[in-house]
Protein backbone atom coordinates (compact mmCIF):
# COMPACT_ATOMS: atom_id res chain seq x y z
CA UNK A 1 0.00 0.00 0.00
CA UNK A 2 2.79 2.40 0.88
CA UNK A 3 4.58 1.67 -2.39
CA UNK A 4 1.41 2.43 -4.35
CA UNK A 5 1.00 5.73 -2.52
CA UNK A 6 4.60 6.72 -3.22
CA UNK A 7 4.19 5.83 -6.89
CA UNK A 8 1.03 7.92 -7.19
CA UNK A 9 2.67 10.91 -5.49
CA UNK A 10 5.63 10.66 -7.86
CA UNK A 11 3.35 10.54 -10.90
CA UNK A 12 1.33 13.55 -9.68
CA UNK A 13 4.54 15.49 -9.03
CA UNK A 14 5.88 14.77 -12.50
CA UNK A 15 2.60 15.78 -14.14
CA UNK A 16 2.44 19.04 -12.18
CA UNK A 17 6.03 19.88 -13.05
CA UNK A 18 5.43 19.13 -16.72
CA UNK A 19 2.35 21.34 -16.93
CA UNK A 20 4.01 24.22 -15.10
CA UNK A 21 7.07 24.07 -17.36
CA UNK A 22 5.19 23.85 -20.63
CA UNK A 23 2.23 26.15 -19.97
CA UNK A 24 3.58 28.91 -17.75
CA UNK A 25 3.97 32.54 -18.83
CA UNK A 26 7.54 31.82 -19.91
CA UNK A 27 6.88 28.18 -20.66
CA UNK A 28 7.99 26.12 -23.59
CA UNK A 29 4.73 26.66 -25.49
CA UNK A 30 5.09 30.46 -25.37
CA UNK A 31 8.75 30.27 -26.37
CA UNK A 32 7.88 28.12 -29.40
CA UNK A 33 5.12 30.55 -30.44
CA UNK A 34 7.48 33.52 -30.16
CA UNK A 35 10.21 31.72 -32.07
CA UNK A 36 7.76 30.74 -34.80
CA UNK A 37 6.59 34.32 -35.11
CA UNK A 38 10.16 35.60 -35.45
CA UNK A 39 10.94 32.97 -38.10
CA UNK A 40 7.79 33.86 -40.04
CA UNK A 41 8.73 37.55 -39.99
CA UNK A 42 12.25 36.78 -41.13
CA UNK A 43 11.06 34.52 -43.95
CA UNK A 44 8.53 37.09 -45.13
CA UNK A 45 11.29 39.70 -45.43
CA UNK A 46 13.39 37.52 -47.75
CA UNK A 47 13.01 38.72 -51.31
CA UNK A 48 13.30 36.13 -54.06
Amino acid sequence: MRQLLMTMLLIVTVVLLYTSITQGDEGTREQIKASGGRMADHISRISP
